[in-house]
């Protein structure tokens, strides 16, 4: 029982990060920016929310978010918003474009590379058994005789 609570409150954490005292009266609105909020980055945290981070600076994004989407921002323009001010770290999943499209593709690139590089190095390597010496030569004809 004891494990099922503590499941449970762990689960639950990230609902009581974003306060009541932020909350939009309108619930489209407040829909809205939770949808936002689930796509931008706390840049304390790093890889958790601002939906679901208790630093201030996540609060603070939080407030600017709902406050841009209460000033008639569409979806994009409060995102474009955020991004202009807090550079495109504040995205979860930035976009494949530009510089980014290198960094998207640096990992299997490189790991194509390694294993292209192990491949061909095995392949390469030519260990040639070395040849016996006499004493060994004499001892496997007199086995080879038995």
């Amino acid at each position: 029982m004891k494990r099922l609570i503590l499941v449970l409150c762990i689960i639950a954490a990230p609902v009581f990060a974003v306060e009541p005292s932020e909350m939009l009266d309108d619930p489209a609105l407040e829909e809205r920016a939770r949808e936002l909020s689930q796509g931008l980055r706390c840049p304390v945290c790093q890889n958790e929310t601002i939906d679901e981070s208790n630093a201030t600076l996540a609060q603070e994004l939080r407030i600017v978010l709902r406050e841009r989407l209460v000033a008639g921002d569409t979806d994009e323009e409060a995102v474009t918003y955020m991004v202009s001010r807090y550079g495109e770290y504040v995205l979860l999943r930035p976009d494949a474009s530009g510089a980014n499209l290198i960094l998207w593709l640096a990992a299997p690139l490189m790991l194509l590379l390694a294993l292209w590089v192990g491949i061909t190095t095995i392949r390469r390597r030519n260990i040639a058994p070395m040849p016996l010496s006499q004493d060994e030569e004499e001892a496997l004809e007199k086995i080879l005789k038995q």
